[in-house]
């Protein structure tokens, strides 16, 4: 197994995990547990993307935010703003709480759960 389907296995499960949670009635509880595994949903797909770049590309990229540009000129994700923009949401969660800012963040959970659905599906899909 390589390395990109070994983190592609686990991103599957953390991404299901997310949408279990989104599944839930919401509590403080239920929306901070959400923003968690969405941080960990975010952090394993960029690692993925970082991974199928180096194996199936023969690039090395270090950041989240240069993974997602090169996944646009890779045409391996077409451009939109929300890759470019998640990764500001995710380092906002991890290093900063405030009770408006996660309930912003949870908002926008759902639709983030089908970008990263995404992701997924072309990774899983593209992986050699």
């Amino acid at each position: 197994m390589s390395k990109t389907q070994s983190l592609l296995i686990d991103f599957e499960k953390t991404l299901s995990r997310l949408a279990e949670v989104l599944q839930q009635e919401k509590t403080d509880i239920v929306r901070d547990s959400a923003i968690k595994r969405f941080e960990l949903v975010f952090d394993l797909s960029w690692k993925a993307l970082k991974t199928f770049l180096e194996e199936n590309h023969n690039v090395i990229y270090n950041s989240p935010k240069t993974c997602f540009k090169e996944a646009f000129h890779q045409g391996i994700l077409d451009y939109n703003d929300f890759w470019l923009d998640v990764v500001s949401e995710r380092n906002y969660t991890a290093h900063t709480y405030k009770e408006k800012l996660a309930e912003q963040i949870f908002a926008k959970l759902p639709t983030s759960l089908k970008h990263f659905q995404g992701l997924l599906m072309v990774l899983k899909s593209q992986e050699n």
